[in-house]
């Protein structure tokens, strides 16, 4: 039984997957990303290497055990990380859900026990039934549906040393590429700002200053995070992006110009809500 946060979770499902070839594993979780997210599923990873994940197995737990008591401690960070996870999915499953995240996101900083728990139960269940239902539960192919917005995440993630938690760098990462499918109209300009408006609220970054960091050549060195993936993917760069709310579209092909200038807009937008979010 693994009783903990997802970095736990993760590191103990490794480990009991590879003992005797595959012990039971019980997984309880106890934070808002656990819950919602990390600890539904198949995969387990870890860290190694200065990747992200690199290190790591597919795995069904025996079961999954949410209590919602165990969250009542979370600091604020903890709290409202697991709330970027539920925009990633909602955005391209689940335009209600969407719009509920939205409605309620002041609800969620300011810890409303109801609208928490409701977030994580339709999280998880938009979660659970893509990896069952999706035909691809081990990711043999090229998409990765559910790493909406990851890109850039895991690799500021790693450019922070891993200060920056996965739930406040997924958020980042939402609403950079939500922003982008904007600019390539898939997405309204409104659409975009309903999101990014409503991850603000909610006490999310949509920004840190890791994510303007330039290399010596002058390129933004999260666009590593693009290599990166396209390296994971066995050479073809293939990201999930919103295609109208509630919907997704896979491209294999990134305009950097105008995702820098989604990168310069977002630190304005950031700036505007600074004393508001959880970094």
């Amino acid at each position: 039984i693994a009783i903990g946060g997802g970095a736990l979770i993760d590191t103990v499902g490794l480990a009991t997957s590879l003992a005797h070839r595959g012990l039971r594993l019980i997984r309880m979780p106890t934070t808002v990303l656990g819950q919602n997210d990390a600890g539904i599923g198949v995969k387990n990873a870890i860290e190694a290497y200065g990747a992200k994940n690199f290190i790591g197995t597919f795995a069904p737990p025996f079961a999954v055990l949410n209590d919602y008591a165990l969250l009542d401690r979370l600091p604020d960070t903890a709290w409202v990380g697991g709330v970027a996870e539920a925009f990633k999915v909602a955005i391209i499953k689940d335009r209600n859900f969407l719009d509920f995240l939205c409605k309620n996101a002041e609800r969620f900083k300011e810890r409303v026990p109801i609208a928490m728990e409701k977030l994580i139960h339709q999280c998880a269940i938009l979660h659970l039934d893509h990896i069952q239902s999706n035909g691809d539960p081990f990711e043999m192919g090229s998409a990765r549906p559910l790493d909406f917005g990851h890109w850039s995440a895991h690799k500021l993630e790693t450019m922070s040393n891993y200060t920056i938690a996965h739930g406040q760098a997924v958020a980042i990462g939402v609403a950079l590429d939500s922003l982008y499918a904007s600019r390539c109209d898939m997405i309204s300009e409104d659409d975009a700002e309903m999101i990014i408006t409503g991850l603000l609220k909610s006490g999310l970054p949509v920004w840190h200053k890791l994510l303007s960091r330039e290399k010596a050549d002058g390129d933004l060195e999260v666009f590593d995070g693009l290599r990166s993936f396209r390296e994971h993917l066995g050479g073809v760069l293939t990201l999930t992006l919103p295609k109208g709310l509630g919907s997704r579209i896979e491209v294999n092909e990134v305009d950097e110009s105008i995702m820098r200038e989604c990168v310069a807009k977002l630190e304005h937008w950031q700036r505007d809500h600074q004393s508001s979010v959880a970094i």
